[in-house]
């Protein structure tokens, strides 16, 4: 990322119209190191009320499995081949049928096809069995580290766990696809540190088990993308920050990388807020990176971002990977 040549307080001072729209945000800037419980930490040891279970996720995981094709799809797959290089001709393209594309995705069921075993390779949702898999800890962060954040009464702590496989539109999560994740706001007296650590979850993707780091958070102002913001204002702000040679999307706006609370980039989709089921719109609350120290690949080495609701920290949280 280019380092800006200006602050977000500057563009603040010359365009006093953008003020209602900047938000306090906290850089986490995740470092290697073995942190102790009682420390905010990426992957660290966790903090639990010693009177209650671990959580456990229940929800289907997604599995690759391998099926043999019938006799009449591996028949079917060989006839488009064989008729794709019958119409093939100089200057003519090895187009598909639009019946052809059709039968294939239909073989294809949402996977691949390995051509050699004649097996289809797809993931599909498969129950955990017993009473679910143990979670893993993710972030631990106190409230002195996030003073900014809406903290419910009575809690100084802010775990992030998640179960480290894979999931489809796991419940409440519609269009998501990733670790399942549990928030828990907690007073941080109440909490202690189990016993030999956190139940092992055999299995886990090693994506998703982030190396041990402490945090050094930084307070800074976060501004949003054009989506969110009047027309005329963005041109004035884009023209301020391009006349100092920077670029104020992701330098002066939704700044990147591990971060709790701030502004959402939407820089891999179309703009795309979140309701609440009460019908408030939801806010940013953390912000979770791929690589670095911590290790994580989430998406396609992108962010994971949960969002809550401004109103009622108790409603169902949404997430949302970049």
């Amino acid at each position: 990322m280019t380092a800006p040549t200006v602050t977000a307080a500057e563009l603040l001072d010359a365009l006093p119209a953008l003020a209602p729209y900047a938000r306090t945000a906290t850089l986490l800037k995740p470092s290697a190191d073995s942190p102790g419980p009682h420390r905010s930490s990426v992957g660290g040891p966790p903090l639990w009320p010693a009177d209650e279970p671990w959580p456990r996720c229940r929800q289907p995981h997604l599995v690759y499995v391998r099926e043999k094709l019938t006799d009449a799809e591996r028949e079917a797959w060989q006839s488009i081949g064989r008729n794709r290089r019958e119409r093939h001709r100089p200057g003519n393209a090895r187009v598909l049928t639009a019946e052809e594309a059709e039968t294939q995705s239909r073989i294809m069921d949402g996977g691949s096809l390995d051509l050699v075993t004649w097996e289809r390779v797809r993931l599909v949702p498969r129950p955990v069995p017993g009473d679910g898999l143990p979670m893993v800890p993710v972030l631990r962060l106190h409230s002195r580290d996030a003073p900014a954040l809406d903290w419910p009464p009575g809690t100084d702590l802010l775990q992030l766990l998640w179960c480290p496989q894979d999931h489809a539109e796991p419940e409440g999560q519609p269009r998501y696809w990733g670790p399942v994740v549990q928030l828990r706001y907690q007073a941080s007296v109440e909490a202690v540190r189990p016993a030999g650590g956190p139940p092992v979850h055999y299995g886990a993707k090693g994506v998703y088990l982030p190396a041990p780091c402490r945090l050094e958070p930084v307070e800074v102002l976060d501004l949003p993308e054009q989506d969110e913001l009047p027309e005329e204002l963005y041109e004035s702000v884009e023209q301020w920050a391009a006349e100092r040679g920077t670029d104020y999307n992701r330098v002066l706006g939704c700044l990147p990388g591990w971060k709790a609370g701030g502004w959402p980039s939407w820089h891999l989709t179309d703009f795309t807020p979140l309701d609440c089921r009460c019908g408030a719109r939801m806010r940013l609350l953390l912000t979770l990176d791929s690589g670095g120290d911590p290790g994580l690949n989430v998406g396609r080495y992108g962010e994971l971002r949960v969002f809550c609701c401004p109103e009622d920290p108790g409603h169902p949280m949404r997430l949302n990977v970049q």
